[in-house]
């Protein structure tokens, strides 16, 4: 297993040893940049990490905020992209189809990318009609790592939030992740 983490605007400092990957938050909405981003990819990149990007999904406007979330994005081959679908901070979600609406919008404008799904276990078994996650699903679920209580296949497994959010991932090198993040 390989071990990383997420982050966002929220982790002005956080360490990269002995991580293989970090997933930094891109955007949100239609309009929402994470201020930090150039400086969390640079931190990443200096790390020799692999590097991936979410966008949080709102409801609606799927189509639009793929285009929002793709021209602000960095683009580098190997980059992986995710959509981060859960519940706002509003108390309202995205539906299933704009979930996959935005997914396969990313796929069409970044073909070269893996773009995965992230959501909680709730949401993926609850709110999920489609059991689509693009090119691999990232489910977070608290508790052992690589042990996420599903009945599907993963790539990405947050396992707690404490003290930050932390994953691992089913792949057996860093290597081997780079090489499938290579489409």
């Amino acid at each position: 297993m390989l071990h990383g983490v997420d982050v966002s605007a929220y982790q002005t400092d956080f360490d990269t040893d002995g991580l293989d990957f970090v997933f930094v938050k891109a955007t949100e909405g239609r309009s929402y940049v994470n201020p930090r981003l150039k400086s969390q990819v640079k931190r990443v990149r200096d790390a020799e990490c692999v590097v991936g990007f979410y966008h949080f999904l709102w409801p609606g406007h799927a189509k639009e905020q793929a285009e929002y979330f793709v021209e602000r994005t960095p683009e580098r081959e190997g980059d992986l992209l995710a959509v981060d679908w859960e519940q706002t901070g509003e108390g309202t979600r995205a539906s299933s189809a704009d979930k996959d609406r935005f997914i396969r919008e990313v796929k069409r404008l970044r073909p070269h990318h893996r773009v995965l799904l992230y959501c909680n276990r709730s949401f993926w078994i609850n709110h999920d009609t489609s059991s689509y996650a693009g090119d691999g699903l990232w489910i977070a679920d608290y508790g052992k790592a690589a042990a996420p209580r599903i009945d599907a296949a993963w790539r990405i497994h947050q396992y707690t939030d404490d003290p930050l959010d932390k994953n691992v991932a089913d792949f057996p090198s860093r290597k081997a992740l780079r090489a499938w993040a290579t489409v």
